[in-house]
């Protein structure tokens, strides 16, 4: 019965796998090998593809709206680390400083990341609104100069654009990653706090000495996650713009230009160049990863 048991476990044990490296296969590495041929590949006249190298990698190197798009993926990604990963981190330590009300503003915290995206930046939208947006209302109460906010030309770095961009993602992600960052608080023994407090520590030295060494590896994983989501930052400007990327396409991303290429763009090889940019971001996002997994590796 013990060979049998062990059997029945091993034959179940390979069944799941071989379904997952098939669900892998299909759903993921699929497309991917498919998006690296096609970026090679041009159409031919009555349907299929012929071999093209390197001239989609050529034509979107010479889109002056490629550099422009990875400019401001990089300025987003930038103010996401600064505003969008320190955030959650605080509204975390606060949280769990409180003696009251906890739960209810957890759940308060969380309640943007419960609403479908498209959702929350159609209400972001709304406060927007040059002509009768919640923002701009409180901005003249309070005899303040109003904005065009997402609407606003120009571009430069941290433009009035993209950081109205980035307080939209920063409400609408923040929820989760308050929540990992409270779960990871939680399993800080108290007597460290105790001990830094007879030491005389004030509430900054106790986050520096003891909460931030304590959630290292926390921190260390959604920063790589935080780059990774922000670099492919799509829907946020696609919403807010309508679209168009922005005045002057001041808040065009990789990934919206990618969609431009394949879906808002005249021409049959498109999906071809298309192909050729998400080869380029991937290649991007691989290296970074490679790079920042070897740099905080844990080394003996």
């Amino acid at each position: 019965m013990g060979k049998v048991a062990r059997a029945q476990r091993t034959a179940s044990a390979w069944a799941f796998l071989i379904g997952a490296v098939l669900c892998f296969s299909f759903f993921s590495w699929f497309p991917i090998v498919r998006e690296v041929i096609m970026s090679f590949s041009k159409p031919v006249y009555g349907g299929g593809n012929t071999w093209a190298g390197f001239a989609n990698y050529v034509r979107i190197f010479h889109d002056p709206t490629f550099w422009q798009a990875w400019r401001n993926t990089l300025e987003f990604t930038v103010l996401a680390l600064v505003i969008g990963y320190a955030v959650p981190f605080f509204v975390a330590i606060l949280l769990n400083e409180l003696r009251h009300a906890r739960g209810y503003l957890r759940v308060l915290v969380y309640l943007p990341v419960m609403l479908p995206p498209a959702t929350a930046l159609v209400l972001f939208g709304y406060f927007y609104n040059p002509q009768y947006g919640l923002f701009d209302r409180l901005l003249h109460a309070v005899g303040l100069p109003v904005s065009q906010w997402v609407l606003t030309p120009g571009g430069g770095f941290f433009s009035i654009a993209m950081i109205s961009v980035v307080i939209a993602s920063t409400w609408m992600n923040m929820g989760s990653a308050t929540l990992i960052y409270l779960a990871a608080l939680q399993n800080i023994p108290g007597e460290l706090y105790e001990a830094a407090e007879l030491e005389g520590a004030n509430l900054f030295q106790r986050i520096r000495h003891v909460t931030i060494p304590q959630t290292r590896l926390v921190l260390v994983m959604l920063l790589m996650l935080q780059v990774v989501a922000t670099m492919q930052m799509f829907i946020e400007s696609f919403v807010l713009t309508n679209g168009g990327g922005g005045v002057d396409n001041n808040t065009q991303s990789v990934v919206m230009l990618i969609y431009q290429y394949a879906f808002a763009m005249s021409g049959a090889s498109n999906y071809n160049s298309a192909s050729a940019l998400g080869v380029v971001l991937m290649l991007v996002l691989a290296a970074f990863s490679g790079g920042f997994l070897w740099a905080t590796r844990e080394r003996g």
